[in-house]
């Protein structure tokens, strides 16, 4: 077959362009997995990656790099998915919201009140964990290790005691998750779709009241200055997980993937070695003005018995009913061993 000229720079281009979808190989045999995550430059949780990267190096002689792009400087979570798939990035450190763009099972983490202790997150994720790894990698990504950043609490501008209180907020939605917006909407309440990046802008200007998330993520990001009111109440655990793309994991030498795995899953344990920090951050907030309240128990059962009534919304809309009915069932039976137990 025989290519004309402008055939022939078409072909190369394509060639180039391919060249720059898989990790790059330098001298030396150096394989560069770019990582992106939101954890600011500097922070704990960047910190660990870091350290992952560099013992990565070490355990490989120096054929495996890690280039990790923090602060979010690769967009949004979604944004970082999506490049993972068309090879600008190989890998990277997201929330469960980086992980329901691969797979709409994650979103069995977000039930509201489904769980409020580390020991029942851990029986049912363990639990869930083969289905929930198989629709990885059928999409095709590998989880590295799982992450836990803490207990989600919603902070507001103003006070709020009950969900009535909440609704009167616009509050934050992570933007590209249209069922959430409907779902928040069919509740009463008054969502705004940002990227995570723009929740800060969003605060300063008036855009949104309130946002739930971890302690330390409130403090880390700066958000609470501009919503100075916490419930302490447990709306769901905050997971993060170390992600690759499976065709850069299978470029990645086969004899180095146990001590790569081996490495990554230590990161779990230095993750978890943070969570005693959420008091210090909690502490070092209510020295800059944060006000928390704590519910009394008729306010824990009111808000327990409005997310229970709003569960059948998310079963089969935003949570495939399968692992919905699953986590459920789970959850009654942690919570009947818990009543034996007592």
């Amino acid at each position: 077959m025989n290519f004309s000229s402008d055939d022939k720079v078409l072909r190369s281009l394509c060639i180039l362009i391919l060249c720059c979808m898989v990790p790059v190989c330098g001298a030396g045999k150096t394989l560069v997995v770019k990582m992106a995550t939101l954890a600011p430059d500097g922070s704990p949780w960047h910190e660990i990656l870091v350290e992952m990267g560099q013992q990565w190096y070490e355990v490989t002689g120096g054929e495996v790099q890690l280039r990790i792009y923090p602060g979010g400087v690769a967009g949004d979570e979604r944004h970082m998915i999506r490049k993972i798939r068309i090879g600008q990035i190989h890998a990277a450190a997201v929330t469960v919201e980086g992980l329901t763009e691969i797979s709409r099972d994650m979103n069995v983490f977000f039930i509201p009140l489904l769980v409020s202790s580390f020991e029942e997150l851990d029986a049912l994720r363990d639990e869930m964990e083969p289905q929930l790894l198989s629709e990885l990698e059928r999409n095709g990504f590998k989880l590295l290790s799982w992450a836990d950043v803490g207990w989600a609490y919603w902070f507001t501008r103003e006070p709020i005691r009950t969900p009535q209180d909440l609704m009167d907020l616009r509050i934050f939605s992570w933007a590209g998750d249209y069922r959430w917006t409907e779902l928040w909407k069919l509740g009463g309440f008054q969502p705004v779709s940002l990227a995570s990046i723009d929740v800060l802008p969003s605060l300063q200007t008036g855009l949104v009241d309130a946002f739930a998330t971890a302690p330390i993520v409130a403090l880390s990001m700066q958000w609470f200055a501009l919503a100075p009111y916490m419930l302490k109440l447990k709306w769901g655990p905050l997971i993060g997980a170390v992600i690759i793309g499976k065709k850069t994991w299978d470029a990645i030498p086969a004899e180095y993937h146990p001590d790569l795995l081996e490495i990554a899953k230590h990161t779990e344990d230095r993750a978890r070695s943070l969570l005693p920090q959420a008091r210090k951050a909690l502490d070092a907030m209510q020295a800059h003005g944060l006000e928390i309240h704590i519910p009394s128990q008729e306010e824990r059962d009111t808000w327990l018995r409005f997310t229970r009534s709003f569960y059948p919304h998310l079963r089969g809309n935003l949570i495939p009913e399968g692992i919905f009915d699953r986590a459920i069932e789970l959850q009654k039976q942690l919570s009947v061993q818990k009543d034996q137990d007592n």
